[in-house]
């Protein structure tokens, strides 16, 4: 019988450009609370469920602020949905993993109204196994559920995977189900510190993956 194997993916920062625009996003939501944020320090918390970004940017100081600031962070987000972008090579890289006979998943937190814009974006139905939104998990990364539940919707095994995302907390949620992480730098986070979160490997984007696939990660026996 044989061994099932597939590859996870990150939507956000990995397979569409969005990490800078949820960045202005949550900058915006922020100010229109009161609150003054630097954007570096949001961006670094970027992939981080909202309870968790909130947390970590304001020390604490507005965790009982999470659903206002989120619901703000939602309605300036949405304005930018006709705008958005696939990254290099994304599309390509997803469809060669199908063909190449992976499991191919979308390991997302994404809402369910944004989810189904990123998945217009990305087109590509046909393809993806399997998926999960934020409904699916109670905690956000970098808490391992979405990955599990990714691996558990798929039928696969951590050993017989890999997770492709931007953020160190991709490589950290990963690494707490067991997974290895590739990383990718098109999300703004640089290949040294996705490699120092424990990064197996690292590339500049999608296409850079793509192009390097045969002795990858991904190139799964």
């Amino acid at each position: 019988m044989s061994v099932r194997r597939g590859v996870l993916f990150d939507i956000d920062g990995t397979l569409v450009d969005t990490s800078y625009l949820h960045t202005v996003s949550w900058w915006q939501a922020f100010r229109q609370a009161g609150l003054d944020v630097p954007m570096v320090r949001i961006h670094r918390a970027v992939g981080m469920g909202a309870e968790n970004l909130v947390h970590e940017v304001t020390g604490g100081d507005a965790d009982d602020r999470v659903a206002e600031l989120q619901a703000s962070h939602d309605a300036v987000y949405a304005t930018y949905w006709p705008a958005l972008r696939l990254l290099p090579g994304a599309r390509e890289l997803v469809l060669h993993c199908h063909r190449a006979g992976l499991v191919t998943v979308l390991a997302s937190s994404a809402s369910e109204p944004e989810f189904a814009v990123l998945t217009r974006v990305l087109d590509l139905d046909e393809v993806i196994d399997a998926a999960t939104g934020s409904a699916d998990a109670e905690a956000s990364k970098p808490a391992p559920d979405i990955v599990q539940v990714a691996l558990d919707k798929a039928g696969l095994k951590p050993e017989n995977a890999v997770f492709v995302g931007d953020a160190v907390w991709d490589v950290h949620a990963s690494a707490k189900a067991g997974l290895r992480c590739v990383g990718l730098e098109s999300g703004g986070t640089s290949a040294a510190e996705l490699r120092e979160a424990g990064a197996v490997a690292t590339y500049a984007d999608a296409a850079d993956l793509l192009a390097s696939f045969t002795g990858s990660p991904l190139d799964i026996d």
